[in-house]
């Protein structure tokens, strides 16, 4: 446990280092997700939030916006309350966090995630932005694992995750309009829809497509 975090620490990005309280946030997220890894490839999860906070930062959005993105995910995933986020980092890292905090009372996963996507469009422009940034970071964990396992576009969870990010882009595009992060999320939904790893997962990959076609039926 203890090499992950002081591995991850020695090798500080430049962007954390010039973040007083992205750099108290890694810290902590380092402590509270501990030996948590990512699923795309076995990679230390704090690699997830430090992408987020790096493509927020290089869209030049604040200390406290890019702090929040490291924390983005220790409501959901780890014991830290939000409480105890406000007392260390302040009012508005909490509040952005719980805006992308998914609401566990809610039992059904499609469900839970239909209404993330409505609590973020109601919350204001910079969550959406971490919003953003998140599901970008993730799409691009989803195609690291599409090479390594092709099959997992057609499975149930592979054709949920597809539908989430599609649907998520939508709402997107109507909040943000065309900002960097929603075209790169474009780009890189796109670029798994036409451009798969294995031909045997297109059939699965544009079955996904349906959130897309109906969304652009209601515009």
């Amino acid at each position: 446990m203890g090499s992950v975090r002081e591995g991850a620490l020695q090798g500080v990005p430049t962007f954390v280092r010039r973040r007083p309280l992205t750099f108290a946030a890694l810290r902590f997220a380092l402590r509270v997700h501990g030996d948590h890894r990512r699923e795309a490839d076995g990679a230390p999860f704090i690699l997830h939030p430090l992408e987020v906070a790096s493509l927020l930062s290089s869209c030049g959005c604040s200390d406290e916006v890019s702090a929040a993105a490291i924390l983005h995910d220790t409501l959901e995933a780890t014991g830290a309350t939000s409480d105890e986020i406000e007392l260390r980092f302040g009012a508005p890292v909490e509040h952005l966090v719980c805006c992308l905090t998914e609401d566990d009372r809610i039992d059904d996963a499609q469900r839970r995630k239909s209404a993330l996507r409505e609590q973020v469009a109601a919350c204001d422009c910079e969550a959406k932005k971490i919003y953003a940034a998140d599901k970008l970071s993730k799409v691009r964990e989803l195609r690291i694992r599409l090479v390594g396992d092709p099959t997992f576009a057609a499975s149930d969870e592979g054709r949920r995750k597809l539908a989430h990010y599609w649907r998520s882009l939508a709402m997107l595009e109507r909040a943000l309009g065309d900002h960097p992060l929603v075209t790169q999320l474009r780009f890189e939904l796109e670029a798994i829809r036409d451009l798969p790893p294995a031909a045997a997962s297109r059939a699965a990959l544009r079955q996904a497509m349906g959130p897309e076609r109906d969304a652009r039926a209601r515009t």
